[in-house]
């Protein structure tokens, strides 16, 4: 089955560090464009982070100096390491893939992925 599952999500207290694993199942991440995105109930999924085939990233505003993606080919296996956490942080994260695209479009909701996961919770609460 073709498919991207999330991992790692949970109960962290402000300050804290989680790091979510986007594992691909039935086809090889090399050469997409993989993004984060999360998404709380009454506002609109916001691009996190992206990483290309390359290894070039590009982060929200929000996360920059917190958050870092990074890609494991071996593995197949993308990540977010998320410190310093904020109870703003608080959304459900769902990863994404696409064969062709650039990190701007990715993070600009402009593309049309061609897969994503179920998602992860991420809960910052003391």
């Amino acid at each position: 089955q073709l498919q991207l599952v999330e991992s790692g999500g949970g109960l962290v207290q402000p300050g804290g560090s989680l790091r979510l694993s986007c594992a691909a199942s039935g086809f090889t991440l090399d050469y997409y464009v993989i993004g984060w995105f999360r998404q709380v109930p009454g506002k609109e999924r916001e691009g996190v982070s992206c990483i290309t085939s390359g290894g070039s990233t590009n982060y929200a505003d929000s996360v920059k100096g917190r958050f870092t993606i990074s890609r494991d080919n071996a593995k197949n296996t993308v990540y977010l390491q998320m410190n310093s956490l904020k109870p703003e942080d608080t959304a459900v994260y769902y990863c994404a893939a696409i064969s062709k695209g650039v990190c701007f479009g990715v993070m600009a909701g402009t593309y049309g992925m061609d897969y994503w996961g179920k998602g992860t919770l991420v809960t910052v609460s003391s």
